[in-house]
């Protein structure tokens, strides 16, 4: 079959597109004829080695799929042969990825694709909208009425957490560059703030006189001097980026408001609770609420090339998707 892999860890140049050997089901797992998969910043992480993980290879990139039941192993029961299916958890903990023309995936982390659902404008959803769920109803513990402030508001999972924030009747504050606050008001945000400004925390203290009972950063600033004290009395803060940052630990202002920072890296979410989220994102896709602001699609031979662009900056506020379907070029 046809992949994106690489044979060792490195740059966007590591990423070999060719032939390989069709992976084989195991008596839990489907074979999965891929369509198209989408392309996440944690598929860098993992093929530069900043993520540690356990990478057989040669090593298919990538995370997310969605595609039509090939096959199942006789210890399968609950998809047949043509279903349409997806996955957002390949290319992680020794299983190989999703950027080829099959993948197997084990069945519990396998999921329907809702009927009437473009599976190109679903494929782009899965990774960030899973990462938005979890990060405000399992790590978050949200709950409603209280008042969220999404960082980064207008990118992939911050657009996905404005919106499911404000269908779970939170209050929602959004933070994002000048030219994006119509997109996040669009989405529900009751206020949005242009990340520039210099008043910017003063202006959110007068939004939330009473604190902040959420605070999600998808930036990766985690400034953490400056959020915990925005937070009400038990306000939690969810890292959900910055690899590389060491920031401040304001442990006073934490321990004497029971306030509580906690990281968070979809990588290592259980397939109950990639489930969970799934259940709730199909229902989102079925209603139409749920969609990425701008979608690019790719043949698959183009997967090094989105990866270069993606390092470079080049996809912000975009989604890249590959496609098995195309000609190659």
């Amino acid at each position: 079959m046809r992949a994106a892999y690489i044979e060792e860890l490195g740059s966007p140049d590591v990423i070999r597109y060719g032939e390989i050997a069709p992976p084989r089901p195991g008596p839990t797992d489907v074979l999965v004829d891929v369509l198209a998969t989408a392309v996440d910043p944690v598929d860098a992480y993992v093929r530069s080695g900043l993520f540690r993980t356990h990478v057989d290879f040669p090593f298919v990139v990538g995370r997310d799929l969605v595609g039509t039941v090939a096959e199942t192993g006789p210890g399968v029961t609950g998809f047949r042969t043509g279903d349409r299916v997806w996955c957002n958890s390949l290319g992680h903990g020794g299983r190989q990825g999703a950027a080829a023309e099959q993948a197997v995936v084990a069945a519990d982390r396998l999921y329907r694709l809702p009927e009437g659902v473009d599976p190109c404008a679903a494929v782009a959803v899965f990774h960030p909208a899973a990462t938005a769920y979890l990060a405000l109803f399992v790590h978050g513990r949200l709950h409603v009425g209280e008042t969220v402030l999404v960082a980064g508001a207008a990118g992939n999972v911050g657009s996905a957490l404005v919106t499911m924030a404000v269908r779970a009747g939170a209050r929602v504050l959004a933070t994002a560059a000048a030219r994006d606050a119509r997109y996040c008001a669009e989405l529900g945000a009751a206020e949005v703030f242009d990340y520039r400004d210099p008043d910017l925390t003063e202006r959110i203290r007068a939004a939330a006189p009473s604190g902040l009972d959420l605070y999600l950063d998808t930036a990766g600033v985690n400034d953490l001097e400056t959020w915990v004290d925005l937070l009400a009395l038990r306000g939690r803060v969810v890292l959900l980026a910055g690899p590389r940052t060491r920031p401040v630990l304001p442990a006073g202002a934490l321990y004497m408001n029971d306030r509580s920072v906690v990281g968070f890296v979809i990588s290592h979410a259980t397939p109950g609770e990639l489930a969970e989220a799934a259940a709730y994102i199909n229902d989102l896709l079925g209603r139409g609420v749920l969609r990425s602001r701008t979608i690019e699609v790719f043949p698959l031979s183009a997967a090094a090339d989105v990866h270069a662009r993606m390092e470079k900056g080049e996809l912000h506020g975009r989604r890249a998707v590959l496609r098995t379907d195309l000609a190659d070029g």
